[in-house]
């Protein structure tokens, strides 16, 4: 996600950038079909945050908690992430002309967010700083309420990272979803057509659905339109429940894939994703249709010729990603071909697909020396991840703004080489600045 944002504009080719939104203008198109690697971070996300939800919730069904400890739990996560959304997004817009001073009050914003969402794991600590984190909400406030902002017109409760508005929207129902059918998967799918009935019937001027779908209490947090993305979430939560299950399970050694199935399926799973992504935005469809097809059924003739008793987590996994990719590619042509803006439901089903194709090629990744370094370091990213996401606007941009090296950051980015080598620079920051936060146990939390 900082990467996609933080290469060269303009220069580079049109696959570096969203399909909707391609170079030299970059002017949006609604109209234009396909994906490219970069309009699959945000699909790819929100699995992650569906796999989470049963991963995270595990320790409270064992624990015995209650639907009204979860719901709560649910709600604060709501709020908080509502607030990190305003909070940001303002801290990043505090004027047209920034001036010295307004990249401090940025580092100052930093290091706000810093005592709102972390909390020491030493309990003698905990009531003052529940002080603290009340200063640091109050003083957020206060910055809310008293700077300009580049329109001039103050606070706007309509000024939010939308991103993250989202995301805080899928948490939430995303978790009520899972914890009502947390043992009738059947259920959580089948929920999905009522869904889409919804959506599609809002279309028809004056129908119920369409009332449905204009109705919310406030429409700055909750529009029923962000719901579009459980179709993502819901199957990212089958694959927390199968991590879960792995992990809690004792299979005798002969149920166990040979690491060489793996690492097959690894490969396959890749040459799938990278075809997706070339084909579809080349409108190649006719042939990624074959390929993916073929890539398919080649998977299913090496999984299902090792007998086992019991099905292993890389089955799970292909048999849900093979059964959304394509699906997704039956839709695809429907809507004018797949897109990410406006969201169609074949970029739905073929992103929720590729996500299951993605696991697949980590856990072949993971079996090799190298493999295991590489997923070990993204972990400590992944455990940080709202470090991650303001680390680049709020920390690092300011100080190379603050030191006079903004210059030199944009003077690399007048070629492609250079846009390119600039963003994996600001990107390899970011990263490790996450990465020193976790190691020190500075993990933000909601």
């Amino acid at each position: 996600m900082v990467l996609s944002s933080s290469i060269a504009f303009c220069i580079l080719p049109a696959w570096m950038y969203h399909a909707q939104t391609p170079p030299p203008g970059h002017v949006y198109t609604p109209e234009l079909p396909g994906i490219t690697w970069v309009d699959l971070v945000f699909p790819f996300f929100l699995f992650s945050m569906g796999a989470a939800i049963p991963l995270a919730l595990h320790k409270k069904v064992k624990e015995g908690s209650g639907t009204a400890m979860v719901l709560y739990t649910a709600i604060r996560r709501f709020a908080g992430l509502v607030f990190f959304a305003l909070f940001t997004m303002h801290a990043r817009s505090m004027s047209k002309e920034p001036e010295s001073w307004h990249y401090v009050l940025q580092l100052v914003s930093f290091v706000l967010l810093f005592f709102q969402w972390y909390i020491p794991a030493n309990t003698l600590y905990k009531n003052r700083w529940l002080v603290i984190r009340t200063l640091a909400f109050a003083g957020a406030g206060c910055l809310l309420l008293f700077l300009p902002f580049k329109d001039g017109n103050g606070f706007s409760l309509y000024r939010s990272d939308i991103i993250i508005l989202v995301l805080a929207n899928m948490a939430l129902f995303g978790t009520i979803v899972w914890w009502f059918t947390q043992n009738k998967p059947a259920w959580r799918i089948a929920l999905l057509p009522f869904l889409m009935a919804i959506i599609l019937g809002a279309k028809t001027p004056g129908s119920w659905n369409e009332m449905v779908m204009q109705w919310s209490p406030a429409g700055w947090m909750y529009k029923f339109y962000y719901l579009k993305y459980l179709f993502i979430i819901i199957p990212g939560t089958l694959a927390g429940d199968w991590l879960v299950a792995d992990a809690g399970s004792n299979k005798p050694e002969a149920d166990e894939l040979p690491p060489q199935t793996i690492k097959k399926m690894a490969a396959l799973s890749v040459l799938i994703i990278v075809a997706n992504v070339i084909l579809l935005l080349g409108r190649h469809t006719n042939l990624n249709v074959t390929i993916t097809g073929c890539c398919c059924a080649a998977c299913y003739f090496i999984l299902y010729q090792i007998p086992q008793k019991q099905l292993s987590l890389i089955h799970r996994f292909f048999t849900a990603g093979a059964y959304l990719l394509l699906l997704g590619l039956f839709f695809e042509a429907w809507e004018g071909g797949i897109k990410k803006d406006p969201s169609t439901f074949s970029y739905y089903f073929v992103t929720a697909g590729l996500a299951f194709f993605m696991l697949m090629a980590f856990e072949g990744l993971q079996l090799t020396n190298i493999g295991k370094r590489i997923i070990g370091y993204f972990s400590n990213n992944g455990r940080n991840p709202m470090v991650a996401y303001v680390a680049g606007n709020l920390l690092l941009l300011p100080l190379l703004h603050v030191s006079g090296g903004y210059e030199l950051y944009t003077g690399m980015q007048k070629n492609i080489a250079g846009g390119v080598v600039s963003g994996l620079l600001f990107t390899g920051i970011v990263s490790i600045i996450t990465v020193v936060f976790t190691k020190k146990g500075w993990q933000w939390k909601t």
